[in-house]
């Protein structure tokens, strides 16, 4: 198997498939660090070490996708890959002498991450030492418990202790802000308001209209509870009923929507990239709607467990 490597960053892959059937794929020059500053998990194998990474070791991990479109038995780990086209092209390029034709040992399976920009989806990608290639430029990725921009002086005394003469560009960002600036972002940003917003003012709509029935419901049922009361049934069980009687409509309800949901699931899919069929999503609305409920029949019923049972009966 083998991958022509481009020199934006992307490589050809030709892992067993027809020369006709390339795809275009991820080409990382990382350290081990890379993978837990950035929480992407190791799915399988092992992460190269300091002393490989120092010595150059011919190795290698993929990324999820890759693994899966060529390697669907799982057993990616103990095969090797070659990258066509990463010889050294001083002063540009500075690469191990013979790593254009050298087999790397893939060691690892990485958890899919975005490489693509966040529009498109994740490409295959592949991740090796950067000690096997270096360019002119090179990122420095810091995770810390404070903004991260506080730390631009230490890291700059870091760089001048190995290398006084090493610029460091001005270009400097955190990762929030370098994703809050793409246009992919912003777009569903602006979409998940318009949705909660919707969201907001129906479940508001929805808790006054419920609150209106329970209290239209309690009032016609004024005798009802009335007689309950003069027959030595106490305060807590009217609010039973009325609370049984308001979550089970509420409930009733809730069912149907769930099965809207599964429904048009497809329909709201073109508008958000997000998952409406997540339980953990299903189950926080149907909180918030029980939670509302509650609340909607609640002055309701406090005031049916009060009704005076003289007054009741003299209702008309």
């Amino acid at each position: 198997m083998q991958l022509r490597h481009a020199t934006d960053g992307t490589c050809d892959l030709k892992l067993g498939k027809p020369a006709t059937d390339q795809e275009l794929g991820s080409l990382n020059l990382v350290n081990s660090g890379y993978f837990p500053t950035l929480r992407i998990p190791l799915l399988q194998g092992r992460l190269w070490n300091e002393t490989e990474n120092r010595n150059g070791a011919h190795v290698a991990l993929i990324n999820q996708t890759l693994a899966r479109s060529y390697f669907p038995n799982g057993d990616a780990v103990g095969h090797s890959l070659k990258l066509l086209g990463i010889e050294s092209r001083p002063p540009e390029v500075l690469s191990v002498p013979g790593i254009a034709d050298a087999w790397l040992l893939i060691v690892g399976v990485v958890g899919d991450a975005r490489n693509d920009g966040l529009k498109n989806p994740v490409k295959p990608g592949i991740f090796i030492p950067y000690t096997l290639s270096m360019s002119e430029g090179t990122q420095v990725l810091a995770r810390s418990d404070v903004p991260p921009l506080t730390l631009m002086h230490a890291l700059a005394t870091q760089v001048n202790a190995v290398n006084p003469e090493q610029q460091i560009y001005n270009n400097v960002e955190d990762l929030e802000t370098w994703i809050s600036n793409e246009p992919k972002w912003q777009q569903d940003h602006l979409v998940s308001w318009i949705f909660g917003l919707f969201a907001a003012l129906g479940m508001i709509l929805a808790a006054v209209g419920l609150y209106s029935v329970v209290s239209y419901t309690v009032a016609q049922r004024t005798n009802e509870f009335g007689i309950r009361l003069a027959l030595g049934a106490g305060r807590g069980h009217v609010l039973r009923i009325v609370f049984a009687s308001t979550f089970l409509s509420v409930g009733s309800g809730v069912l149907c929507g769930l099965a809207l949901t599964v429904v048009l699931s497809k329909f709201v899919a073109q508008w958000s990239d997000g998952n409406a069929q997540d339980p953990f999503v299903l189950l926080g609305g149907v909180l918030v709607l029980g939670v509302v409920a509650g609340i909607a029949c609640a002055v309701p019923a406090r005031e049916a467990s009060r009704v005076d049972p003289i007054t009741a009966l003299r209702c008309d």
